[in-house]
């Protein structure tokens, strides 16, 4: 007698008035035999494969980790860093979880249509009311990942520009210039311009009168960069040498003559400031007129001839 061929036939060991455990064992009409040959293996496979998976999951939360408790002196990326790590780790076990419970399911013998039917009605139904902020995760996610700006940069996103003072996955507080608080859902970050990565370079144009001689205040214009470039208060600063390529553009009697500096982040202001008073000042020491883009025209009427006194011959 095969004693694993079904469950009806433990229900005969059972006394007479045990009528709720034979209910039981009647309803779990499973084939033991084949959950021994199919479903255990099975099983098997599947923590085999979970455990793989959580091992590699657990491989890159701790190279994260460990990077980030290297950055001592940026603290707002190592905060990302774990950040990052943690949500990972809490996908991964969300989806590895949802797969052993699908395979479990599937060796005792449940039918998962219905379940999954579910399921994909309830998500249906919560994408509907929940996509926006989906989306703002999602977007979130790859933003600190990719490691596209952090707190304290300086940025443009939506038209906007500011101090990032806080990120998070669904929003990005921005500070700007007037100390207006922004605050921009991530789904609606499509171009980021990051101003304080690396360098910044300042472009400042000087407007010249025309009539003077280029070679003279192209000279005159690279001193006075050199200067800033070499004084005490910029050298560490300015990073590479100031340029003067010449006469960039002539609009009647202006001449533009672009300086160009490359500083570090968030210090171009202040060099800008003091080029700008420096030219002033060497300008007017040179006597060196400023461009002038609008000219004036005089329109003087026609003079009045005198009337001549003399009468006309008469016949």
């Amino acid at each position: 007698m095969n004693l694993f061929s079904t469950s009806a036939q433990l229900t005969e060991s059972l006394p007479k008035d045990e009528h709720i455990f034979r209910h039981v064992l009647n309803g779990w009409d499973i084939d033991l035999a084949h959950f021994l040959q199919v479903g255990i293996p099975q099983l098997l496979f599947a923590l085999l494969a979970s455990f793989i998976c959580q091992q590699i999951v657990l491989f890159f939360v701790r190279r994260m980790r460990q990077r980030a408790d290297h950055l001592v002196g940026n603290s707002s990326r190592a905060s990302q860093l774990r950040t990052v790590a943690a949500i990972l780790r809490a996908t991964a076990y969300a989806i590895i979880g949802f797969y052993l419970l699908t395979q479990v399911l599937g060796a005792i013998g449940v039918s998962l249509g219905p379940f999954i039917a579910s399921a994909g009605v309830i998500g249906l139904g919560i994408s509907f009311g929940a996509q926006s902020i989906f989306k703002d995760m999602l977007t979130g996610i790859f933003i600190l990942v990719e490691d596209q700006y952090s707190v304290g940069d300086t940025i443009t996103i939506a038209g906007l520009t500011g101090i990032v003072e806080d990120l998070s996955l669904r929003i990005t507080r921005l500070r700007g210039s007037d100390g207006t608080i922004y605050i921009v859902p991530n789904s609606q970050i499509t171009t980021v311009s990051n101003l304080s990565r690396d360098f910044a370079v300042g472009t400042l144009n000087i407007s010249v009168d025309a009539r003077e001689d280029p070679t003279r205040v192209i000279a005159l214009l690279k001193k006075l960069a050199d200067d800033v470039r070499n004084d005490a208060a910029f050298k560490d600063i300015v990073i590479a040498d100031p340029t003067v390529p010449g006469v960039d553009s002539l609009k009647g009697y202006e001449a533009i003559y672009p300086i160009t500096v490359r500083v570090r982040v968030n210090q171009r202001d202040g060099v800008m400031r003091e080029l700008r008073k420096r030219v002033l000042a060497a300008f007017a020491m040179q006597s060196i007129p400023l461009g002038a883009t609008n000219s004036t025209v005089l329109i003087q009427p026609p003079a009045v001839l005198p009337q001549s006194s003399a009468t006309p011959d008469t016949l």
